[in-house]
């Protein structure tokens, strides 16, 4: 199943700074598709920007704004981040909504110039703080299509508990200070030591595909 997000979100997002979206508007489809079978996941966060910026880097602890994206799906603290970055961010648009296994959605955004690396992220339900990303991609001028893992935020415990694990299968808490590994790393997946089985929701890597392509 295919959705497709019109450029309102996006142009909502870049009231801030109109005169850089037209300077720069060359429209991208960024398309991702869940190829988990068990894992559903929350909306995707697109952003446009410059080599200056990276959502994370492996090794090195996450920001709050990630670790609330892991942890709580919610995407407004970092979308808010980063659109005050003027000169570094041109446009954050996402998804709207839920993806679930083997379903897609597209989002358009403008991108360019100085302006030319596009990145993605949004959580993994049911998990304790994992996401899936593309960061700070290069964009070409031709359809391409990339394939990426999950990444653990190390920001929560895995304890694999539903009281601390949001979304419709667990329905628990969101985002916590309760601590974790302390560095963004690839996730390890569902291991079932407590409420979740791995038969269900366990994963190989890579969850996603993701394309982008410039707009015809």
């Amino acid at each position: 199943m295919k959705k497709r997000i019109s450029g309102l979100a996006a142009v909502m997002l870049l009231a801030a700074q109109p005169a850089l979206a037209e300077q720069f508007g060359k429209k991208f489809e960024v398309t991702i598709t869940n190829i988990t079978s068990g894992q559903t996941f929350t909306p995707l966060l697109v952003v446009s920007h410059s080599p200056r910026i990276n959502l994370f880097e492996l090794g090195e602890p996450a920001t709050d704004e990630l670790a609330i994206v892991a942890e709580a799906g919610d995407v407004g603290p970092l979308a808010a981040l980063l659109s005050g970055l003027h000169g570094k961010v041109l446009a954050t648009a996402d998804s709207g909504g839920l993806l679930a296994p083997g379903e897609s959605v597209t989002v358009e955004i403008p991108a360019g110039g100085r302006f030319d690396r596009i990145s993605v992220v949004g959580m993994l339900i049911p998990t304790n703080d994992t996401f899936v990303a593309l960061d700070s991609e290069r964009i070409k001028y031709w359809e391409k299509a990339y394939l990426v893992p999950a990444y653990d935020s190390g920001s929560e415990y895995n304890d694999e508990l539903c009281a601390n694990i949001p979304g419709p299968v667990c329905g628990g808490e969101g985002y916590s200070d309760a601590g974790g590994e302390g560095y963004v790393h690839i996730s390890r997946g569902i291991s079932g030591i407590a409420d979740l089985e791995p038969a269900n929701y366990d994963w190989r890597n890579p969850v996603a595909e993701i394309t982008i392509r410039p707009k015809r």
